[in-house]
């Protein structure tokens, strides 16, 4: 992966969301336009936080976010999301 340049700002967080199932635990394919949007991602990115609260996450960290959380963009031909830090629920 080639560096990004790019700087998510206050307590934002650059998100690159992780693949999502193709297969079921009994071995069925999943098509295309069935699967679910994926909830999980991995930090690119991180903002500095606000002067109040510093940011938590860091950068490699994998998370679970909300469904419909952050917006998406394309960076490189890849695809992103960037979203502020109370749109995470949890890192894994």
């Amino acid at each position: 992966m080639s560096k990004l340049k790019i700087k998510p700002l206050a307590d934002r967080v650059l998100v690159k969301p992780l693949a999502a199932e193709t297969k079921t635990a009994s071995g069925l394919f999943i098509p295309d336009s069935a699967k679910e949007k994926p909830q999980q991602g991995v930090v690119v990115a991180v903002g500095k936080g606000t002067k109040d609260e510093p940011t938590t996450v860091k950068v490699g960290d994998v998370i679970l976010y909300g469904k419909f959380a952050g917006t998406e963009l394309k960076l490189n031909n890849s695809d992103y999301l960037i979203m502020r830090e109370s749109d995470i629920f949890a890192i894994i």
